[in-house]
């Protein structure tokens, strides 16, 4: 298996089983779902979000993002308003709840984190947290290149 088909498998797996499941307002403690605060952090206060848009991205129906969206718009976590251009067009933008949220919110669950390093040997887990480390810094410079 070359290394770009070792590294295309095992970074999804890993984020898979490292995964947060959900979030909390810090504030009302109102919590939402793992598919919720991926939603939420698609999401801006200040540049609005096609519906049809963020559904395309999270692979789901414009019909079934539309019923999550209202679940999150009862919450108070979004606001839906029509594109003033295309009364057709349905808007997406975040509260100020939506924004604690979605800032409270983390890819991965730092105690998944551990007890994934926990699984490896000591000299193991030192070389694969130098190695990620270095992809990491990879990985930014060819975002700034």
């Amino acid at each position: 298996m070359s290394e770009i088909a070792v590294l295309t498998s095992a970074l999804p797996r890993i984020e898979r089983a490292c995964r947060a499941h959900g979030a909390r307002d810090p504030v009302s403690g109102a919590s939402v779902t793992e598919r919720q605060a991926l939603t939420l952090r698609q999401l801006d206060p200040v540049d609005p979000v096609m519906v049809t848009e963020l559904a395309d991205f999270l692979g789901v129906t414009a019909s079934t993002m539309s019923l999550n969206l209202k679940r999150l718009e009862v919450a108070g976590l979004v606001r839906r308003t029509r594109d003033p251009a295309d009364r057709r067009v349905m808007n997406v933008l975040l509260t100020d709840a939506g924004v604690r949220v979605r800032d409270s919110t983390q890819r991965v669950d730092p105690e998944r984190v551990a007890a994934l390093l926990d699984r490896l040997r000591p000299e193991e887990r030192s070389r694969v947290v130098q190695a990620l480390a270095r992809l990491a810094d990879a990985a930014d410079e060819l975002r700034s290149a």
